[in-house]
């Protein structure tokens, strides 16, 4: 019989590369990964993993198995989470990963929303930006993970339960002595020339590809995911750039003037969770949270 704890154990062999990396990520020692690793190859009834050397690679079986260790995991957590509910325990578990903008707008007031209505909730928070945060969620590393995306992508979460929360709009941001900023709005075409402080790489793309739309590409010379970082860069006059509404609210724009820039762009906030998770009561709630706060930006 395969256990849940073997396949962590494989799932985080496999992902780090050897039984010592493995043990430091799993917080146990080196024989005990090694151990676990044996006792489910006999399990399975055949080699998972082929050592050479220091190097370690997974066989056909082991790839296999990995490949179906996350959504196994995922199950089993929902199920835990549902049956302890269903037995009245007044108790339930959330892991929360949230790009940084939706860390300092939405979690805040959803998270302590959560907390007064259901006192014995645990929400443990972490931060990535997609896709990274839906390869947590997928890999059930999470139980919901806040993302956005700017237009529709066919089939990118088709295997997600999807919750839109609000469209947030991108916002020019040019230097208190620029040209333009006294402008109440401005067309993307007029900034051909201007040097760039680009975001994310997610935004990153963004950003080229509506520059190129508009007949140019745009010349970055600065890129940082650190929002007040950007801020403080156009402030410094050495650039311009497009922010996220929603990170604009919570950063100090000294030096600095937002602008509207045409034509819109906008990107969709949502809040994702897998299917199974989706019917826990505690995953539920922190859904209901999110929307409620994203209903009062």
């Amino acid at each position: 019989m395969i256990e849940a704890r073997h396949l962590r154990v494989l799932r985080a062999v496999a992902t780090s590369g050897s039984f010592s990396a493995a043990a430091r990520d799993l917080g146990c020692t080196q024989p005990a990964v090694s151990q676990q690793m044996k006792a489910l190859e006999n399990s399975a009834g055949t080699p998972l993993l082929i050592r050479t050397g220091r190097e370690m690679r997974l066989t056909q079986a082991g790839e296999a198995l990995v490949r179906h260790a996350s959504g196994i995991l995922a199950g089993l957590t929902a199920a835990e989470e549902e049956i302890a509910a269903i037995a009245g325990l007044r108790a339930g578990r959330v892991r929360l990963v949230s790009f940084p903008s939706g860390s300092s707008t939405l979690v805040p007031g959803a998270l302590a929303a959560l907390r007064a209505a259901h006192p014995g909730t645990q929400v443990s928070l972490v931060e990535a930006e997609p896709p990274r945060s839906v390869e947590m969620l997928r890999d059930g590393d999470v139980d919901i993970a806040l993302a956005f995306r700017y237009g529709t992508t066919g089939g990118e979460w088709d295997d997600l339960v999807v919750r839109p929360l609000l469209t947030d709009r991108l916002i020019g941001l040019v230097p208190e002595g620029h040209r333009l900023a006294g402008a109440a709005a401005v067309d993307i075409a007029e900034l051909t020339d201007e040097p760039w402080i680009a975001g994310c790489p997610r935004c990153r793309r963004q950003l080229v590809e509506v520059c190129e739309e508009a007949g140019f590409t745009p010349r970055i010379d600065f890129a940082t995911d650190d929002y007040p970082a950007v801020v403080g860069l156009v402030g410094a006059g050495l650039g311009i750039a497009v922010l996220p509404e929603l990170a604009l609210e919570s950063v100090r724009t000294k030096g600095a003037r937002t602008v509207t820039v045409e034509p819109a762009v906008e990107r969709e906030i949502v809040a994702l969770t897998l299917p199974d998770l989706a019917r826990v009561p505690a995953v539920a709630a922190t859904l209901d949270q999110l929307a409620v706060a994203a209903a009062r930006c």
